[in-house]
């Protein structure tokens, strides 16, 4: 009987046990923390599609709201260091970042907390950092740049053929169109190019002015840029800039009898300019965050660059405006097509000139000494176009093509 009892024990230990073990495992999984750091808030487009991106990752890896601590409206100054660290006392493990500028405060937060993975999206240093737990992520969203390019030159090509381009809309033969830019970053610059290029694979005689506003978000500043493009006599008004300020001021023109159509950035605009937005390039966040909370989840590290375009759905144009010319559809999803099968290469060199010549090297500076004649430095010029995001996941083109020019 003592050892039937024995035994009796030792089974109820055995099952406690194990009972323990999976109760642990459990626990560590929910232990995981995230920390977001934005730059904006639901207000702001870009900040927008990351606070989509993330509720949309949250859902496929079973991640709790109570693992997720925001921090809206962190500029990009000491503020991102300080809101990294009480993220880190409140238990996080993961502390995302979504702009450029947040950067050297994230680095320096993952290296006096090297438990904790950090990641500065849009960020160009983790490689060179030393830092296991500093990471780097974009998208290609140059890809959907250039396929928003692409309506916009079918936009242009229709009105030249209903005669609806006035002749002080062309510089030295070619119809002009304008672009807001935040910042001179290579970010905003491989945009506005991508963009460009989209353009003229429909119509080839156009020139491009660009306005920066110094800002991500201002709709004041990005609605008066757009009114200068349009007293430039400007047709077309891109933006990499986050409000709603610029495709606001078309809509307004064209209301007002101005020919001129928008495209925009992050979210569908057709809100503010039903009649004058033709599409939105954006980004969709939700593949980079679904992947790096996965990672997090199962304890293994987040890439330290990484960077997906329309091959895995990480970037799309919005939905298409009613004033899109005809069969834009169709040469949406060709250009697409062309793009996942590798056939479309959106920096092809022949496509392309910078002072008359086609480029045969364009080096990254892949140490982040601001020169281009290190050893550890890259041409990313091979098989005939330029490889953007593959050196590193942000952007690196930068140079000023012929056709485009900064006011």
């Amino acid at each position: 009987m003592r050892k039937l009892i024995s035994k009796i024990l030792v089974a109820l230990l055995v099952v406690t046990s194990l009972c323990g073990c999976v109760k642990d495992n459990t626990e560590v999984e929910k232990k995981v923390k995230f920390g977001v750091i934005l730059v904006g808030d639901e207000n702001e487009g870009y900040t927008f599609a990351h606070i989509e991106g993330i509720r949309e990752a949250a859902k496929a890896n079973n991640v709790a709201d109570d693992q997720i601590i925001w921090k809206y409206s962190v500029g990009e100054n000491q503020d991102c260091y300080d809101a990294a660290v009480d993220l880190v006392e409140q238990g996080c493990t993961v502390v995302f970042s979504n702009s450029y500028g947040h950067q050297s405060y994230m680095q320096k937060a993952a290296a006096e907390y090297k438990d904790v993975q950090f990641v500065a999206c849009t960020g160009d240093t983790a490689a060179i950092s030393g830092l296991p737990n500093f990471s780097n992520a974009f998208t290609n969203v140059y890809e959907s740049r250039y396929v928003s390019g692409v309506v916009a030159g079918l936009k242009i090509d229709e009105m030249m053929r209903n005669d609806q381009i006035a002749p002080e809309s062309y510089r030295d033969g070619n119809v002009l169109i304008g672009y807001i830019g935040a910042f001179p970053y290579a970010e905003v610059v491989s945009g506005y190019t991508a963009f460009f290029l989209g353009v003229r694979s429909v119509v080839e005689n156009v020139t491009m002015e660009v306005v920066y506003t110094n800002s991500w978000f201002d709709i004041v500043a990005e609605g008066e840029a757009a009114n200068t493009l349009m007293a430039d006599h400007c047709v077309i008004i891109g933006q990499h800039a986050d409000s709603t300020g610029a495709p606001a001021a078309v809509e307004a023109a064209l209301a007002n009898g101005t020919v001129a159509y928008s495209i925009g950035y992050n979210v569908d605009m057709l809100a503010v300019a039903p009649h004058a937005a033709l599409t939105s390039a954006t980004n969709n966040w939700g593949v980079y965050y679904t992947y790096a909370m996965g990672q997090a989840l199962k304890g293994e590290k987040i890439a330290t660059d990484w960077a997906k375009g329309y091959t895995d759905d990480a970037v799309a144009i919005t939905k298409l405006g009613e004033s899109c010319a005809e069969m834009t559809e169709a040469y949406v999803v060709n250009a697409i097509v062309d793009i996942k099968a590798g056939t479309l290469h959106v920096f092809d060199t022949s496509t392309w000139t910078v002072n008359g010549e086609h480029l045969t090297e364009l080096v990254v500076d892949l140490d982040g000494d601001f020169k281009t004649d290190s050893p550890a430095d890259k041409n990313a010029i091979w098989d005939g176009y330029f490889h953007e995001s593959e050196l590193r996941s942000a952007p690196s083109f930068s140079v000023r093509i012929d056709g485009i020019f900064e006011k």
